[in-house]
């Protein structure tokens, strides 16, 4: 069915800034066909377009008014039923069309209902509006390439590598991508199709898989079992690890961390496979820990829990002496000392990390909550302000920062300052903690 003229018309709509109009139109085709990108994508501009010509207005509010479609589609999810859950997704999201998380959601429901196009739009749109979210950057990156544009798609990786350098999928989804255009150009004259370059059958299909954010079980045990045959012919040290991808994908750490150790005793200086590997380690653990709370065994869940923090302080300590340069590190490291009560030690990490300044208002926030662990209120304060500034909204680290600096000057006796602090919170989120009721004390 041609939808070219009713297009036409949304997108008129949208142009001449009758927001409304346009999202009924967009709507309207999307109930006919849901898996129309183009109406899907002109929605997610004209809900964007009119929050933002309306005002944000109260996001308290807004967020009650979507909570019951929201937590229908979340439930409508886990029973299988994904077309269902879109369209709750969509009526949460007219009303909250910048929430991350939601459009994740639907981008999901839809790839899971067959929508390829629609799909491609929403984690594109996603994309759009939060650019250092690597789920979003890699989704897009996949349904890119599952429509053919494979440049796009590598682009869509290099993005989520650029907001998280060590995420193994992008990793691999990238060097698999790079290793296909190498052989696009160096046949291009040769051969009309990309797949046609790559004479291995079982690496084309490799590749295709790879890209697929979602598999199914039965699917991922298919590739385990193919991969398990071309290792017992030619054992490499890339089988390895796209065997421990498998294994974790089916929620079996241990499996996965012995794959991965055995690749990094092949590539002892591979910063990569030592950092996966610290991450499975961890992931072993936390398994541990579920389990014995699960059990009731509440003390030994607390005694693995703190073996745990040790472990990934000692983990990302190792990190730090291979990158000594990555502020990144030194931030993540210094939070983890924090944890343990590690605080003269963490205070040295984040000393270094303040000094970048991609890492420098997470670095002073830490370094503010070691001094107040310390008992060092004014060096507390101090930091909080700091890492205060340049805020352009009250996000939820704001609202953190703005309630410690209210308890300190509690502590410290200072109604008139704990009251201020805790009144701009009070402006923007009635329900944070425990704000509402220290309002009436101070009123």
């Amino acid at each position: 069915m041609d939808f070219s003229k009713q297009l036409q018309k949304a997108d008129e709509a949208l142009r001449r800034r009758n927001f409304d109009f346009a999202v009924e139109l967009y709507t309207q085709l999307l109930e006919i066909q849901p898996d129309l990108g183009e109406a899907r994508a002109g929605l997610r501009q004209s809900l964007k377009r009119r929050h933002e010509a309306k005002g944000a207005g109260s996001k308290f509010l807004r967020a009650l008014g979507g909570a019951a479609p929201l937590a229908m589609a979340k439930t409508l999810r886990k029973a299988g039923k994904n077309d269902a859950a879109a369209k709750q997704l969509e009526s949460y999201l007219a009303t909250n069309p910048l929430d991350e998380e939601a459009n994740l959601l639907l981008g999901m429901a839809l790839e899971d209902a067959g929508h390829v196009s629609s799909a491609r739009a929403v984690y594109e749109f996603l994309a759009e509006i939060a650019p250092r979210n690597p789920d979003g950057l890699k989704r897009a990156g996949a349904m890119t390439y599952r429509q053919g544009d494979h440049q796009k798609a590598l682009e869509y990786y290099e993005r989520a590598l650029a907001a998280d350098p060590r995420d193994q999928e992008a990793l691999k989804a990238r060097k698999d991508l790079s290793a296909e255009r190498a052989l696009t150009n160096s046949n291009a004259g040769t051969v009309s199709h990309s797949r046609e370059q790559i004479k291995d059958k079982d690496a084309a299909r490799d590749l295709e898989r790879s890209q697929r954010m979602h598999r199914s079980d039965d699917e991922l045990r298919e590739d385990l079992v193919r991969l398990e045959a071309r290792y017992a012919d030619a054992p490499t040290p890339d089988l390895m690890v796209d065997l421990a991808d498998v294994h974790e994908r089916l929620k079996d750490p241990e499996s996965a961390l012995d794959w991965i150790e055995r690749a990094a005793s092949y590539r002892k200086d591979s910063f990569e496979l030592a950092c996966k590997a610290g991450d499975l380690r961890a992931k072993v653990m936390k398994k541990a820990v579920a389990a014995a709370g699960k059990s009731g065994d509440d003390a030994r869940a607390g005694a693995l829990e703190r073996e745990l923090w040790a472990f990934e302080a000692q983990d990302y300590a190792r990190r730090v002496d291979l990158r000594p340069s990555d502020a990144g590190l030194r931030l993540q490291l210094g939070r983890r000392l924090m944890r343990i009560g590690e605080f003269d030690k963490a205070m040295g990490e984040l000393q270094k990390a303040v000094g970048d300044p991609r890492t420098r208002r997470d670095a002073q926030f830490a370094l503010a909550q070691c001094f107040h662990g310390k008992g060092y209120a004014d060096l507390a304060r101090k930091e909080y302000l700091k890492a205060l500034e340049g805020a352009s909204q009250v996000d939820e680290r704001a609202k953190e920062i703005l309630y410690n600096l209210g308890l300190i000057a509690e502590s410290e006796g200072n109604s008139a300052d704990a009251r201020s602090f805790f009144a701009r919170i009070f402006e923007v989120d009635i329900a944070y903690r425990d704000v509402a009721a220290k309002m009436e004390r101070y009123r």
